[in-house]
């Protein structure tokens, strides 16, 4: 992969956490074993690792309601929703200022979209975060957003971003995505898109020219 943007990309896929967004998975992991005075709840939840009730809450499958009920299998009688709340969504850093200038930017050169892999949870908490700095919200920057707790899919499925290529009917040789992932991004690769692998360091101004 180039490090810059070729040419003949027309659309740009945006991943949202890791990417867009600051997050920090250590921050929940700590959160939690806070809470439950344990300490290995990152084997049951981290980046790389999300099984069982996780997956299930981040393709929509269960409620908020349902989602916490299950985490208080790792938990004291005594924690609140509210405390759970606090807990998940510590990892959310915030939207770079300078991130959300290179979209206002991009969304003039390409046809930008988001896909990420959330829950209603963090998305709620994002988007309260998100007017901080942007009270008009994403769909001022991207063509449409789509959220895996609305889809019923999670990446790295290979029916999340062949749902997106056929809706907005987009060709993959001509859309790059950009993901933190490794599996999300190989998942991208089955289907032809073009990808962007956003590793620790990855200057996304420089690689889209300053833009």
């Amino acid at each position: 992969m180039s490090n810059r943007i070729a040419k003949d990309i027309t659309t740009v896929i945006f991943d949202l956490g890791g990417v867009l967004f600051d997050i920090d998975y250590q921050r929940t992991q700590k959160a939690f074993q806070k809470l439950a005075t344990i300490t290995d709840f990152n084997e049951v939840y981290s980046q790389q690792k999300q099984e069982g009730i996780f997956d299930e809450f981040e393709k929509g499958n269960i409620s908020p309601t349902k989602f916490r009920q299950g985490l208080r299998n790792w938990l004291p009688e005594r924690v609140t929703d509210e405390q759970i709340d606090s807990a998940w969504n510590a990892l959310l850093i915030g939207f770079p200022a300078e991130r959300i200038a290179m979209l206002a930017n991009l969304k003039d050169k390409y046809n930008l979209f988001l896909l990420s892999n959330t829950n209603e949870i963090h998305l709620v908490e994002v988007m309260n975060m998100l007017k901080i700095h942007t009270p008009e919200g994403l769909d001022k920057v991207f063509k449409k957003e789509y959220y895996s707790c609305r889809m019923g899919l999670r990446k790295p499925d290979k029916q999340i971003y062949e749902r997106v290529l056929t809706e907005n009917k987009l060709n993959p040789a001509n859309t790059l995505f950009v993901d933190d992932l490794a599996q999300n991004i190989e998942g991208a690769q089955l289907i032809g898109l073009q990808i962007l692998h956003c590793t620790p360091g990855t200057n996304l101004n420089e690689y889209f020219g300053g833009y």
